[in-house]
């Protein structure tokens, strides 16, 4: 779970000072109730791709938060749902290992939705699996709505965890309560030392953030069921042989079906193009180097619910 957990930087880098607290936190919730945004706003760096429509996450992202008197690892997870196909059930698979073995379980309700069947059906799920685990609840996207609003839901949530849970309301976008968070769930963890240097953000692999910020720009617009048959893999990372400080980054999308293919190219490739011009910028932004990105559609058909190609792709 520590993956590179005191691996290089200075001593100094994990001088602990007294009274230092630090742990893992998992944010839980429905699909689309803005868990990733949160992670990129306490981590102050985009680790985790966004989207609007919803189960755009697809495997547990750990971001770390920085703070004098503590460290907290960020795990932010897909989101539980009802699943329709093996990738689902593999995905809800994630999120339960994910949680089985942090110091606390923060879950995320939206401002913009009453709380309803789902939320207690994943609290149900966390509580069986995790009946020791410390649960806290976070109201999500408190921009969006009244003051009112916001109050009603933190009574629904307060209804839904229990009078021990403390509950937190924050905007990921205006960064209201950001910090309150943050020191509510200190106030939850441990006494313990700092499991990583400063400056260290997330433990995903470069190949793994790239495929993602692929897969980000891909999405967008996209709506149905279309967005969930997209995959990506990064075939080949190399410098370019003839541009000093290009690299060339070669990766392939897959989908399910030869019309989806249709779909995302465009018409006369020009939804291809703009995906390609948007991942490009965020895999500049990434490597901090110039990109050439060779970016292809393939067609695996139903990869969705087959366990070959499910592992082929990391699930």
């Amino acid at each position: 779970m520590l993956a590179g957990a005191g691996i290089g930087g200075d001593s100094d880098d994990y001088a602990t000072p007294p009274g230092h607290r630090s742990g893992f936190v998992s944010i839980v919730g429905r699909p689309n109730t803005g868990k990733s945004t949160l992670t990129n706003a306490l981590v102050g760096e985009k680790i985790a791709i966004t989207a609007d429509q919803p189960e755009t996450t697809r495997h547990p992202v750990r971001g770390v938060v920085h703070r004098d008197d503590c460290q907290i690892v960020v795990v932010d997870t897909p989101g539980l749902h009802k699943p329709r196909k093996l990738l689902g059930h593999r995905l809800n698979d994630m999120v339960a290992e994910a949680y089985a073995d942090v110091d606390l379980i923060a879950m995320s309700v939206p401002a913009d939705e009453k709380i309803g069947p789902g939320d207690r059906w994943i609290l149900e799920s966390v509580r069986e699996s995790c009946p020791n685990t410390k649960l806290m609840g976070i109201v999500t996207k408190t921009d969006k709505v009244a003051r009112d609003t916001v109050a009603e839901r933190l009574m629904e949530l307060h209804d839904l965890l229990g009078p021990e849970a403390e509950l937190v309301p924050v905007s990921s976008n205006s960064g209201e309560n950001l910090d309150t968070l943050v020191k509510v769930m200190a106030s939850q963890l441990p006494e313990g030392p700092k499991y990583y240097p400063a400056g260290h953000v997330t433990d995903e692999d470069r190949d793994t953030r790239m495929a993602e910020l692929i897969r980000e720009a891909a999405l967008g617009g996209l709506r149905e069921e279309l967005p969930h048959s997209v995959a990506v893999e990064i075939d080949e990372v190399l410098l370019n042989a003839d541009r000093e400080g290009v690299t060339d980054v070669h990766a392939v999308i897959y989908v399910e079906r030869p019309g989806q293919k249709h779909i995302l190219m465009g018409k006369d490739g020009g939804r291809m193009r703009v995906t390609v011009q948007k991942a490009r910028k965020s895999l500049i932004e990434l490597l901090g180097e110039n990109v050439y990105l060779d970016l292809r559609i393939k067609v695996l058909k139903d990869w969705q619910s087959d366990p070959k190609q499910l592992g082929r792709l990391g699930f």
